[in-house]
């Protein structure tokens, strides 16, 4: 069977001569002038490989990203080392431009059956690719022209990768619409691991409201994820540019912590919400993949909405403004499930907890409510609020109960600190740091004070 290829480049003419000089295993079906024409080609099933042979200087992930997920291989063409190591990185297969045709032909084979693997499972469209570039150790997708096409595995991270050496754990904090706190939550919970001696990446992932600048005090915002996205998809993104765009934050407890200080950056979020196409899907999981490596733990704030009405609307791939938080939802090893706790706030979260398993079946998220309060439950909000669990809510338990206490962290967002520099023995912040530092977790009788009015317990 012979494999259908389209090309373009300024070596596409002398590509397509070779390649049908003799009666080999593919066959040259189109020669595309505009990469635009290369993209619909391949999306209507024209081709199985698409070669860019010279000129691949406009090859980005996101490009790499959109062929792979409708089953179409691509193989760049160059002889700069430097930039086949580039396309290796965005998951491209490479070779020179004077490549022998029987090694070609293998190459476009590899790079055929490499694509249908990934389309044929259901993590096509979640597929990551290995941040190799300033990694040596990671492995690339890609091959050589003196060896057999090699691809390295691709697809989200599980739980079960939590242990592996050398690859940070992800935290994703996401909640149904109506600001049920997670930005707090997820600011808090990575001051809480920095605070344990972890080097910490915290991420602004959210495209309808991002606000971790804002709860920092980080007034010279500069959308940082943005910009690594950009370098993420040209494979320029390396650990030093990372470490460059990820703003550190300096804490001063009031208090001595246990273990010495660690690590806390920031990639901050889209300084506007009409920016959300900057975080492309692809471009997002290798950024993911850096911070994964640079730290201990990445922390990431997603956004709420899980709908995917672009791809309804549109005959062709169309950007996805919810591809971003899908993906970080896909790669996470711990989803933390934030809601209200009220009246409004449980049924929420029970309904987006159904629209979570319908767009990311393998999520396995921990149920947190915040602003746990007896103005709104009652006088005993603990037991009422886990009765209305067990009764209503899905068949996962509730693992943190966040106390209200707006006077405290108020004060905390109005001096662009965290729970742990303003107001370290408040229930709020003993409360996060159990969700997130085992260690830290202990059997109490209530998470809300027992103070009368403020809801804070005396010092």
């Amino acid at each position: 069977m012979r494999l259908s290829v389209v090309v373009i480049g300024p070596d596409s003419s002398e590509i397509g001569e070779r390649l049908g000089q003799t009666n080999g295993s593919v066959t040259v079906v189109r020669e595309c002038e505009e990469l635009a024409e290369l993209i619909a080609a391949c999306q209507s099933g024209l081709a199985r490989v698409a070669v860019v042979a010279g000129g691949t200087a406009d090859i980005t992930m996101t490009l790499v990203d959109r062929l792979l997920a409708v089953g179409v291989g691509l193989v760049g063409l160059s002889d700069d080392d430097g930039e086949r190591r580039r396309l290796e990185t965005l998951g491209a297969m490479t070779a020179p431009v004077r490549v022998p045709r029987d090694q070609f032909e293998r190459l476009i084979a590899g790079a055929a059956d490499h694509a249908v693997r990934l389309a044929a499972s259901d993590a096509a469209s979640a597929a990551s690719f290995s941040f190799a570039g300033s990694h040596p150790g990671a492995p690339a997708v890609g091959a050589g022209p003196l060896e057999e096409p090699t691809v390295a595995a691709a697809g989200g991270t599980t739980g079960e990768d939590e242990g592996e050496v050398g690859r940070a754990r992800l935290i994703a904090f996401w909640g149904p619409i109506g600001s049920p706190g997670r930005t707090t939550v997820a600011v808090n919970a990575a001051a809480e691991l920095a605070a344990r001696g972890r080097k910490v990446i915290l991420v602004d992932a959210d495209t309808y409201g991002p606000s971790i600048a804002a709860h920092l005090g980080l007034l010279e915002e500069s959308a940082g994820l943005a910009q690594a996205c950009r370098l993420a998809d040209q494979g320029q993104l390396d650990e030093s540019a990372l470490k460059r765009l990820a703003v550190p934050i300096v804490t001063h407890a009031r208090e001595p912590a246990a273990t010495p200080a660690g690590e806390l950056r920031v990639l901050t979020g889209i300084t506007r919400a009409d920016r959300w196409n900057e975080l492309r899907a692809a471009s997002l999981a290798a950024v993911l993949g850096a911070a994964r490596q640079a730290a201990d733990e990445v922390v990431v704030d997603a956004g709420f909405c899980l709908e995917a009405d672009e791809e309804l609307s549109f005959d062709t791939m169309a950007p996805r403004r919810n591809a971003a938080t899908l993906r970080v939802l896909e790669v996470a090893d711990r989803i933390v499930a934030v809601g209200a706790a009220d009246t409004v706030g449980m049924p929420r979260l029970v309904r987006s907890l159904d629209e979570l398993a319908a767009a990311v079946p393998t999520a396995s998220p921990d149920i947190v409510f915040n602003r746990v309060r007896r103005s709104a439950l009652g006088r005993f909000p603990d037991r009422a609020l886990r009765d209305a669990w067990e009764r209503f809510g899905p068949a996962r338990p509730i693992v943190g109960l966040i106390p209200f206490d707006d006077e405290t962290v108020g004060a905390a967002l109005l001096a662009g600190q965290t729970l742990l520099e303003t107001a370290p023995r408040s229930e709020a912040r003993r409360a996060i740091a159990e969700i997130v530092c085992s260690s830290e977790q202990r059997k109490r009788k209530s998470a809300v004070a027992s103070a009368r009015a403020g809801g804070r317990r005396p010092r």
